[in-house]
């Protein structure tokens, strides 16, 4: 049931972040269901394979950057038309308001502790798209190398 629970709102909130950002209409299935592709990913592996947060979000990331790419091309579209809503469940807004609210309640030692986390998991995120990168560049190189001329 959980795995359910977890589905549908991580895609109901991508697609929700979708609307607000002007994204077309015929990518809201497709950036939902990369959006939560992306944070099951991420639960997965941080719940049951009790992973740390920084490996979790970044093959979370690799997984969103991966998926977009696929979708992208299938729908004719740019990537970051997927990319974008899709971090919306993975995105450390929880312990980025925390961070804040320990350092105005003067508990310096936890404020650090959540601002730690928020670094990883954003730099997690952000390595994962640069592999995603990465990837994209190898195999559009590899391509155009086999390729008879």
């Amino acid at each position: 049931m959980n795995f359910i629970i977890n589905f549908l709102f991580s895609m109901f909130s991508t697609i929700a972040f979708s609307v607000i950002t002007n994204i077309p209409r015929r990518a809201f299935l497709a950036c939902g269901f990369t959006g939560a592709a992306g944070w099951m990913t991420f639960w997965i592996l941080h719940t049951y394979f009790q992973q740390n947060i920084g490996i979790s979000n970044f093959l979370g990331a690799l997984m969103i950057g991966l998926i977009s790419i696929f979708f992208s091309r299938i729908r004719h579209m740019p990537v970051i038309v997927f990319n974008v809503p899709s971090l919306v469940p993975l995105v450390p807004g929880g312990p980025a308001y925390m961070a804040v609210r320990h350092m105005m309640n003067q508990q310096f030692t936890e404020s650090m502790e959540a601002v730690v986390t928020v670094l990883v998991t954003s730099g997690a995120i952000a390595i994962g798209f640069m592999f995603t990168n990465l990837i994209e560049r190898a195999l559009k190189r590899t391509r155009t190398n086999f390729q008879i001329k």
